[in-house]
This record gives C-alpha cells, sequence and structure tokens, in this order.
C-alpha cells in the first residue's frame, strides 16, 4: 500500500509520521517549501516526493491543505489520481471543499471522504507535528451518502491504526454547524479575550483559568480567517447567540440583581453538568 500527503504542516507531517510508524505503507509526502520536503525525509517521515507521476500509485491521498488550497490541488490534480483510490481531505470546514471534491471523483473514479482530525495544538508547522498527535483522539469523516460500506470500513480501519481513538461519520452540513461552536468560536472567543489591557498585568494573579482561555489565542490567522470566512453563517449564529448570553450577565450586573446573577450561573452550573452527562 502507498500513502501519498499533500501538505507538511502540523497536520500533514504528523500524518506522515503516524502511517510510517504504525503501518507498512509506502509515504510519499509534498510540500510546496522544499527544505519541508527535504527534512521529512531526514526524519523518516517520508519515502520520497509525491510528484505527479507518483500519485498514480497512492491507494490513500491525504490533503492537509487549506480549503481553497484542498479545492485547487484537487481541480489541478485529480486525473493523475489512481482510479478507486481513497482521497481524504483535512480541512477544518467541509461544506465547500466536499462539494467541489465530489464532482471530481465522480469525474476521474476515485472516492473522496471530507475528513477533519479533531487534534492539534497552538503551534504550527512540520517541526512542531509528531506521530502521536492523533492518539485516542476522534476522526470525523463526512462521506457522501452513497457511498459503500466496503470503502467506508477500509477507511475506518486506515486511521484506527495509525492513532485515533474512534471514527465518527456524519454530513458535511452538520459538521460545519457543530465545529462553528465547539472549534471556531472558542478561537474567536480565546483572541478577543486576550485583547484586554489587563492581560500584560496578568503575571502572579493568573493559574488554571487563564490558561484555559487564552491557550488557543495562539493561531494562525490566516488558516483561521479562511477557516470562518468559509463557514461564516454557522458562526455568526454562535457569536450573536454568546453576545445575547453575556447581555444577560451585563444587565444582572448593571442592575445589582443578585438573584437573576445567581439564576444565571446556576443555570450555567447544571447546563454543563447535563452536558457531561450526556443529555
Amino acid at each position: 500500500m502507498t500513502t501519498g500527503i499533500v501538505g507538511l504542516g502540523l497536520i500533514g507531517g504528523s500524518f506522515a509520521k503516524a502511517v510510517k510508524e504504525n503501518t507498512s505503507h509506502k509515504v510519499l509526502t509534498f510540500d510546496k517549501n522544499q527544505s519541508v520536503n527535504l527534512q521529512a525525509k531526514l526524519e523518516g517521515a517520508s519515502d520520497g516526493i509525491l510528484n505527479a507521476d507518483m500519485l498514480g500509485e497512492c491507494d490513500f491521498v491525504i490533503i492537509a491543505l487549506y480549503p481553497k488550497a484542498t479545492e485547487n490541488y484537487l481541480k489541478e490534480n485529480a486525473g493523475l489520481i489512481k482510479k478507486g483510490a481513497i482521497v481524504i481531505d483535512a480541512a477544518g470546514v467541509k461544506v465547500n471543499v466536499c462539494n467541489t471534491a465530489a464532482k471530481l471523483a465522480k469525474k476521474h473514479g476515485f472516492t473522496f471522504i471530507g475528513g477533519h482530525p479533531m487534534a492539534g495544538t497552538q503551534n504550527s508547522g512540520f517541526r512542531h507535528s509528531r506521530s502521536s498527535l492523533f492518539r485516542g483522539a476522534p476522526m470525523l469523516l463526512t462521506p457522501s451518502s452513497d457511498e459503500g460500506i466496503k470503502t467506508l470500513e477500509k477507511a475506518k480501519k486506515f486511521f484506527l491504526e495509525i492513532g485515533f481513538g474512534s471514527v465518527v461519520f456524519t454530513t458535511p452540513e452538520e459538521h460545519d454547524q457543530r465545529i462553528a461552536y465547539t472549534s471556531q468560536l472558542a478561537h474567536v472567543v480565546s483572541n478577543a479575550y486576550v485583547k484586554s489591557p489587563q492581560a500584560s498585568e496578568h503575571k502572579g494573579f493568573s493559574a488554571g483559568s487563564y490558561k484555559d482561555l487564552t491557550r488557543v489565542a495562539r493561531l494562525n490567522e490566516e488558516m483561521w480567517a479562511e477557516l470562518f470566512l468559509e463557514n461564516r453563517g454557522n458562526l455568526l449564529t454562535e457569536i450573536d447567540f454568546l453576545i445575547n448570553s453575556l447581555g444577560e450577565y451585563k444587565a444582572a450586573l448593571e442592575n445589582c440583581d443578585s438573584d437573576k446573577l445567581k439564576a444565571l450561573l446556576k443555570e450555567g452550573v447544571e447546563r454543563k453538568e447535563r452536558v457531561e452527562r450526556g443529555n
């Protein structure tokens, strides 16, 4: 088996290392930065360059690029992909990528499955990649509705083999709606929160709460701006809900309304407990 990986940032690099460490696959990789290609080879994460001639040898192709770059790569190279190969992207939004890729896959005879590994760090780039990044994490897959069970089982087996703890199947639309809350809103809030003038004075006055809330304030602005804009409808819905909720707390404080404030806080605690119980 041969796996090709396009893009050797944190995610692509970690995929390369995880496949090399946990399977007997030949791994071919490509990054537009030639020094990264060399580094991957030197570290044993790659068996060679994934060029146009070698793309047709790959049984699996993982595209670890930004959404628009993923679409462009497929438009330019779809005709070179092996018929019957499974192509999976790793972009943080799914609807637009899957719509474009599904048409190309049907035309050229390969299988496309949208993917999103639920793992990462606040750091980016190949130098931060590691084979253990996905260990125990969920892998989200958004196949087309008519995809065969054998292909889905093959994809599931592959991701479990390289270290993921579970594989979750969903639709591109559901993925983008949920990820707006679980990931994108958290990054917006963290990034906005750390802009307070008090942030520069936090030393000696902060502990776990500050660290937890500001961890993802350090982000790749190019990537996250694209992700936010690609999913802006869902993200705007979540931002509006948060603003309205904060408005209730603000009003209770302005009115010195202790009963209302305690009720809001209790409601939040109870909601957290219900979520943890799965309700």
